[in-house]
């Protein structure tokens, strides 16, 4: 099922996104939304289709998102990390 986001952003709802994961979860990467840049900056950083991304920690107010992808550690900002469906 799809819906809109208050952003206006459509989305499926069966996924989520890599903000709602928990730290010690590996979750394995579905579907990269976003455009341009933003897009293009998460692939160029290994998160493509099928990557497992293992979440390594997260910052107490949500910003910045650590994970691994790849044997890469990687920091994503919250609007970064919620551009990834998991």
């Amino acid at each position: 099922m799809i819906f809109q986001t208050r952003s206006g952003e459509r989305r499926e709802r069966n996924l989520k996104t890599l903000k709602e994961v928990h730290v010690g979860e590996t979750v394995k990467v579905q579907k990269l939304t976003g455009e341009g840049p933003v897009k293009r900056g998460n692939m160029d950083m290994g998160m493509t289709k099928g990557v497992p991304l293992y979440v390594i920690n997260v910052a107490p107010l949500g910003d910045p998102v650590e994970v691994t992808a790849r044997g890469n550690e990687l920091s994503l900002r919250k609007a970064d990390a919620e551009m990834i469906c998991v």
